[in-house]
């Protein structure tokens, strides 16, 4: 009854675009169908097995991204881990979520971690347990720098602890793989045997297919 006068007073609007949407909904139905029809990427990581991600940077699924990140739409993560859910290759979706860590400053700056916030709900809707054991130092941007110094510089990553054999590092955006790359390597380096990436969105370069790297 409440919800149904509040529909009223101020009709429910789309996270994304801003458009009516139905009540307790976070996105319209345009949106929704524009995230349905994403069409996977994988990509060629160092030091990962098999790196994936379930939609172009482009569309709904970017303006998924900004909304989470720089806006801080929460309720977004569950639809981004959502959409990674469905549209994950079997066999992809094993092991212990291991979410890629944000900078400190950046962190206290925001609040929260997107790729924390998706990693928290994909390991829920899996049935993976979660283990936050990366960190990660301050240092320049990822974003906005030429793939050159990003490649070059990458952040400064380093396990906490000991992780598990089987790991499943989430992000939000995989763009030179420079970041899971780092967060691979600290992981080998403490332990695990076998490292797994997956992203809500892909930005820049060419796909490799959808489905397992050789």
């Amino acid at each position: 009854m409440v919800a149904a006068l509040l529909s009223i007073i101020a009709p429910p609007r789309c996270a994304l675009c801003a458009s009516p949407c139905a009540a307790r909904a976070a996105l319209c139905g345009s949106c929704e169908l524009a995230l349905r029809r994403a069409e996977p990427r994988a990509a060629i990581v160092p030091g990962v097995e098999w790196a994936w991600s379930a939609s172009a940077y482009e569309g709904a699924a970017r303006d998924l991204v900004i909304a989470l990140k720089f806006r801080a739409r929460l309720p977004l993560a569950a639809r981004a881990a959502a959409l990674v859910a469905e549209l994950a290759p079997p066999g992809l979706l094993t092991g212990s979520v291991v979410p890629v860590p944000a900078a400190p400053s950046r962190r206290r700056r925001r609040g929260f971690d997107p790729a924390g916030a998706i990693a928290g709900e994909l390991a829920r809707r899996a049935g993976l347990p979660l283990d936050p054991c990366l960190r990660r130092g301050d240092g320049p941007r990822q974003v906005g720098r030429p793939r050159a110094e990003r490649l070059g510089r990458p952040p400064a990553v380093s396990a906490r602890r000991r992780p598990p054999a089987g790991c499943l590092l989430v992000d939000d955006v995989l763009t030179t793989g420079a970041t899971l790359s780092a967060c691979a390597a600290a992981l080998r380096a403490a332990g695990a045997a076998r490292v797994a990436a997956v992203t809500l969105a892909r930005s820049g370069g060419r796909s490799q297919g959808a489905g397992r790297r050789a």
